[in-house]
């Protein structure tokens, strides 16, 4: 059985979000999807429109989904050790940053293959709140 991991804020919830979820279960038997805590949505000084638990909701009943955890750390080697998922699934955008160049590395040593989906150049978060200020002016 093939694990798959996969984090988000999972914030103002659209197509972009639904279609890395489908993708990622394409390519394992079991996909476990970490939900972002507020409190770590604001360490990043940001704040959720969602509040967690609702997030958590919305996700754990996608159907591409098996199980949901709260995503309370950054740290995606702890998350790892607790979960011990095959493969892990993110954003291209992040691809080639130091941060997950040393994660590559990391996983590898364990077995786990990193798979960098294309992000989403359509509907966003960041959009729909921008517009969503745009319209309240």
């Amino acid at each position: 059985m093939t694990i798959g991991y996969t984090t988000g804020v999972f914030d103002l919830f659209h197509v972009g979000h639904l279609n890395m979820l489908k993708n990622a279960k394409s390519m394992c038997d079991r996909l476990i999807v970490g939900v972002t805590t507020d409190e770590l949505v604001s360490y990043k000084h940001k704040k959720a429109v969602i509040p967690f638990e609702e997030r958590l909701e919305i996700v754990r009943n996608i159907k591409f989904v098996d199980a949901v955890v709260p995503q309370d750390t950054m740290d995606k080697f702890a998350m790892w050790e607790k979960l011990k998922f095959d493969i892990m699934f993110v954003g291209d955008d992040w691809y080639g940053t130091e941060k997950w160049k040393a994660y590559d590395e990391q996983f590898r040593e364990v077995g786990v293959k990193i798979v960098y989906f294309p992000y989403y150049k359509g509907t966003s978060s960041t959009l729909i709140n921008q517009t969503l200020m745009d319209l309240r002016k």
